[in-house]
């Protein structure tokens, strides 16, 4: 992948399925925006994932799937049975967070995220972000 499918300062680059992991060396766009979902998440819940997958479903919907993130708060509420509890909570500071986690993937790809969706089974401990995004320019 190179430079212009990450910014879209210039409007000129757009990152698609075709730009996957880059060269081999972990700087592609799936392992930018896996890395950048866990540095979200740090900063969100103060604890980041121990395993980040990120994916294009189609051409334009980006998927990342991010395993062991539950804080030892958030693990004593699934022991409770809080599961929805801590779905509720998590879902809010989401929520809050919306504008962070859509501006890091319009910057990493070049393309305007038209729709995001948060979701996580707590027994599980497996998240999965879902960006959505505009159509990519054809050329």
């Amino acid at each position: 992948m190179n430079d212009s499918a990450r910014s879209s300062a210039d409007g000129l680059g757009t990152a698609t399925p075709s730009d996957l992991d880059g060269d081999g060396g972990g700087g592609g766009l799936y392992a930018e925006v896996s890395r950048a979902m866990v540095r979200l998440y740090k900063e969100q819940f103060g604890r980041g994932p121990v395993k980040a997958k990120t994916r294009f479903a189609d051409q334009d919907t980006l998927l990342c799937t991010l395993e062991g993130s539950l804080t030892p708060a958030e693990k004593t509420l699934v022991t409770m049975g809080e599961d929805q509890r801590l779905r509720d909570i998590r879902m809010f500071f989401q929520h809050a967070c919306e504008p962070q986690f859509r501006q890091t993937i319009e910057e990493l790809t070049g393309r305007k995220v038209l729709g995001f969706v948060s979701g996580m089974d707590t027994g599980r401990d497996i998240s999965a972000e879902i960006f959505y995004l505009e159509p990519a320019a054809d050329g």
